[in-house]
Protein backbone atom coordinates (compact mmCIF):
# COMPACT_ATOMS: atom_id res chain seq x y z
CA UNK A 1 0.00 0.00 0.00
CA UNK A 2 1.37 3.53 -0.85
CA UNK A 3 2.14 5.50 1.85
CA UNK A 4 0.08 8.73 2.97
CA UNK A 5 1.08 11.89 1.89
CA UNK A 6 -0.09 14.91 4.20
CA UNK A 7 -1.09 17.90 2.52
CA UNK A 8 0.23 21.38 3.62
CA UNK A 9 -2.62 23.48 5.24
CA UNK A 10 -3.33 26.82 5.32
CA UNK A 11 -3.90 29.18 7.92
CA UNK A 12 -5.50 32.65 6.94
CA UNK A 13 -6.64 35.77 8.60
CA UNK A 14 -9.52 37.65 7.39
CA UNK A 15 -9.60 41.67 7.90
CA UNK A 16 -12.42 43.60 6.90
CA UNK A 17 -12.54 47.04 7.16
CA UNK A 18 -14.50 48.20 9.89
CA UNK A 19 -16.11 51.43 8.28
CA UNK A 20 -17.39 49.00 5.48
CA UNK A 21 -20.13 47.97 7.69
CA UNK A 22 -20.80 51.07 9.14
CA UNK A 23 -21.11 53.04 5.58
CA UNK A 24 -23.47 50.37 5.21
CA UNK A 25 -25.31 50.87 8.30
CA UNK A 26 -25.88 54.09 7.47
CA UNK A 27 -27.13 54.51 4.12
CA UNK A 28 -24.17 55.33 2.32
CA UNK A 29 -23.55 52.31 0.41
CA UNK A 30 -23.02 54.35 -2.84
CA UNK A 31 -20.55 56.37 -1.68
CA UNK A 32 -18.67 53.01 -0.98
CA UNK A 33 -18.81 51.26 -3.40
CA UNK A 34 -19.84 52.45 -6.87
CA UNK A 35 -22.11 55.48 -6.95
CA UNK A 36 -23.80 54.52 -10.13
CA UNK A 37 -25.67 52.05 -8.31
CA UNK A 38 -28.40 52.99 -6.59
CA UNK A 39 -28.53 52.43 -3.09
CA UNK A 40 -31.21 49.85 -2.27
CA UNK A 41 -29.88 46.66 -4.60
CA UNK A 42 -26.51 46.77 -3.26
CA UNK A 43 -26.61 46.90 0.32
CA UNK A 44 -28.49 42.84 0.44
CA UNK A 45 -25.35 41.26 -1.42
CA UNK A 46 -22.56 43.58 -0.24
CA UNK A 47 -23.65 42.74 3.56
CA UNK A 48 -23.68 39.00 2.36
CA UNK A 49 -20.30 38.83 1.55
CA UNK A 50 -18.72 40.25 4.15
CA UNK A 51 -20.58 37.80 6.60
CA UNK A 52 -19.00 35.30 4.53
CA UNK A 53 -16.74 33.64 7.68
CA UNK A 54 -13.11 33.17 7.65
CA UNK A 55 -13.45 29.58 7.76
CA UNK A 56 -15.17 29.25 4.09
CA UNK A 57 -12.20 31.84 2.86
CA UNK A 58 -9.22 29.41 3.97
CA UNK A 59 -10.95 26.83 2.55
CA UNK A 60 -11.47 27.98 -0.52
CA UNK A 61 -7.38 28.46 -0.30
CA UNK A 62 -6.80 25.33 0.66
CA UNK A 63 -8.29 23.91 -2.06
CA UNK A 64 -6.14 26.13 -4.02
CA UNK A 65 -3.16 25.07 -2.44
CA UNK A 66 -3.67 21.38 -3.27
CA UNK A 67 -4.44 22.57 -6.81
CA UNK A 68 -1.32 24.27 -7.48
CA UNK A 69 0.95 22.04 -5.70
CA UNK A 70 2.27 19.76 -8.40
CA UNK A 71 2.94 23.15 -10.20
CA UNK A 72 4.76 25.42 -8.03
CA UNK A 73 8.10 23.97 -8.60
CA UNK A 74 10.92 22.92 -6.50
CA UNK A 75 12.21 26.52 -5.64
CA UNK A 76 9.27 27.04 -4.07
CA UNK A 77 9.46 26.13 -0.03
CA UNK A 78 7.93 23.21 1.24
CA UNK A 79 6.52 23.25 4.52
CA UNK A 80 3.69 21.56 6.07
CA UNK A 81 1.63 25.14 6.83
CA UNK A 82 1.50 28.17 4.99
CA UNK A 83 -0.18 31.70 6.34
CA UNK A 84 -1.51 34.84 4.70
CA UNK A 85 -4.06 37.29 4.68
CA UNK A 86 -7.14 38.35 2.95
CA UNK A 87 -7.84 42.16 3.44
CA UNK A 88 -11.24 43.72 2.25
CA UNK A 89 -11.13 47.71 2.66
CA UNK A 90 -12.07 50.85 0.00
CA UNK A 91 -10.85 52.40 -2.91
CA UNK A 92 -8.92 55.12 -0.86
CA UNK A 93 -6.57 52.74 1.08
CA UNK A 94 -6.16 50.85 -2.47
CA UNK A 95 -4.73 53.98 -3.76
CA UNK A 96 -3.03 55.01 -1.00
CA UNK A 97 -0.95 51.50 -1.10
CA UNK A 98 -0.86 51.57 -4.85
CA UNK A 99 1.37 55.02 -4.73
CA UNK A 100 3.41 54.36 -2.03
CA UNK A 101 4.83 50.89 -2.83
CA UNK A 102 4.18 50.33 -6.70
CA UNK A 103 4.57 54.74 -7.33
CA UNK A 104 0.58 54.59 -9.26
CA UNK A 105 -1.17 57.05 -7.56
CA UNK A 106 -4.66 55.35 -8.50
CA UNK A 107 -7.20 53.03 -6.93
CA UNK A 108 -7.07 49.17 -8.15
CA UNK A 109 -8.95 45.93 -7.72
CA UNK A 110 -5.90 43.61 -6.06
CA UNK A 111 -3.21 44.08 -4.59
CA UNK A 112 -0.91 41.28 -3.07
CA UNK A 113 2.18 41.62 -1.09
CA UNK A 114 4.62 38.75 -1.47
CA UNK A 115 6.38 38.13 1.59
CA UNK A 116 8.43 35.48 0.07
CA UNK A 117 9.82 38.16 -2.26
CA UNK A 118 11.59 40.26 0.03
CA UNK A 119 14.07 37.32 1.05
CA UNK A 120 14.37 33.24 1.14
CA UNK A 121 13.17 32.36 4.62
CA UNK A 122 14.53 30.26 7.07
CA UNK A 123 12.60 27.39 7.01
CA UNK A 124 10.88 26.51 10.88
CA UNK A 125 8.43 23.39 10.06
CA UNK A 126 6.79 23.95 13.56
CA UNK A 127 5.33 27.14 12.26
CA UNK A 128 3.25 28.27 9.19
CA UNK A 129 5.34 30.14 6.69
CA UNK A 130 4.05 33.58 6.26
CA UNK A 131 3.23 34.12 2.24
CA UNK A 132 1.63 37.13 2.05
CA UNK A 133 -1.18 40.10 2.18
CA UNK A 134 -3.96 39.99 -0.65
CA UNK A 135 -5.82 43.89 -0.01
CA UNK A 136 -9.46 44.21 -2.46
CA UNK A 137 -11.11 47.45 -2.56
CA UNK A 138 -14.89 46.35 -2.09
CA UNK A 139 -15.80 49.36 -4.10
CA UNK A 140 -13.82 48.26 -7.45
CA UNK A 141 -14.85 44.83 -7.10
CA UNK A 142 -18.28 45.82 -7.66
CA UNK A 143 -17.84 48.00 -10.29
CA UNK A 144 -16.06 44.72 -11.85
CA UNK A 145 -18.76 42.47 -10.88
CA UNK A 146 -21.59 44.47 -12.62
CA UNK A 147 -19.73 44.74 -15.82
CA UNK A 148 -18.81 41.68 -15.65
CA UNK A 149 -22.31 40.44 -14.98
CA UNK A 150 -21.48 38.45 -12.18
CA UNK A 151 -21.93 38.40 -8.50
CA UNK A 152 -20.04 40.55 -6.20
CA UNK A 153 -19.08 37.15 -4.40
CA UNK A 154 -17.83 35.53 -7.49
CA UNK A 155 -15.95 38.63 -8.40
CA UNK A 156 -14.27 38.93 -4.78
CA UNK A 157 -13.04 34.87 -5.02
CA UNK A 158 -11.60 36.01 -8.35
CA UNK A 159 -9.54 38.44 -7.36
CA UNK A 160 -8.27 36.62 -4.47
CA UNK A 161 -7.49 33.97 -6.32
CA UNK A 162 -5.15 36.60 -8.34
CA UNK A 163 -3.61 37.79 -5.59
CA UNK A 164 -3.22 34.22 -4.07
CA UNK A 165 -1.34 33.81 -7.72
CA UNK A 166 0.80 36.22 -6.71
CA UNK A 167 1.89 35.24 -3.30
CA UNK A 168 2.87 31.99 -4.85
CA UNK A 169 5.22 33.25 -7.57
CA UNK A 170 2.72 33.44 -10.52
CA UNK A 171 3.31 37.00 -12.25
CA UNK A 172 2.20 39.30 -15.45
CA UNK A 173 4.29 41.47 -17.07
CA UNK A 174 2.54 41.26 -20.64
CA UNK A 175 -0.96 41.20 -21.54
CA UNK A 176 0.22 37.32 -22.49
CA UNK A 177 1.68 36.36 -19.28
CA UNK A 178 -1.84 37.75 -17.70
CA UNK A 179 -4.07 35.68 -19.53
CA UNK A 180 -2.40 32.59 -18.97
CA UNK A 181 -2.64 33.60 -15.31
CA UNK A 182 -5.95 34.56 -15.52
CA UNK A 183 -6.54 30.91 -17.15
CA UNK A 184 -5.27 29.25 -14.25
CA UNK A 185 -7.77 31.47 -12.00
CA UNK A 186 -10.40 30.06 -14.44
CA UNK A 187 -9.35 26.72 -13.58
CA UNK A 188 -9.36 27.39 -9.94
CA UNK A 189 -12.30 28.90 -9.17
CA UNK A 190 -14.02 26.33 -11.15
CA UNK A 191 -12.45 23.87 -8.23
CA UNK A 192 -14.60 25.50 -5.94
CA UNK A 193 -18.03 25.70 -8.32
CA UNK A 194 -17.52 29.37 -9.06
CA UNK A 195 -17.03 29.27 -13.12
CA UNK A 196 -16.12 32.78 -13.86
CA UNK A 197 -14.91 33.68 -17.27
CA UNK A 198 -13.58 37.39 -17.95
CA UNK A 199 -13.09 38.35 -21.25
CA UNK A 200 -9.88 38.56 -23.63
CA UNK A 201 -7.18 40.58 -21.48
CA UNK A 202 -6.98 44.36 -22.36
CA UNK A 203 -4.39 46.04 -20.15
CA UNK A 204 -6.11 49.03 -20.52
CA UNK A 205 -9.61 47.99 -19.16
CA UNK A 206 -8.85 46.10 -16.10
CA UNK A 207 -7.24 47.67 -13.30
CA UNK A 208 -5.63 44.83 -12.36
CA UNK A 209 -2.49 45.07 -10.06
Amino acid sequence: MAPHLSLPSVELSLQIDPNLHSFLGNGHQSQVFNQSVPDAPTVEPMMKVLDIDEAQWQNWFQVWLHQLQPHLGDSFPSVPHYELTLRFTNDAELQALNARYRHQDRTTDVLAFAALEIEFPQINPEEPLYLGDIIISMQTASMQAQQQGHSMLEELIWLACHGYLHLLGWDHPDDESLQQMWNEQIRLVSAIGYPIHHPVVDGDDFPVD
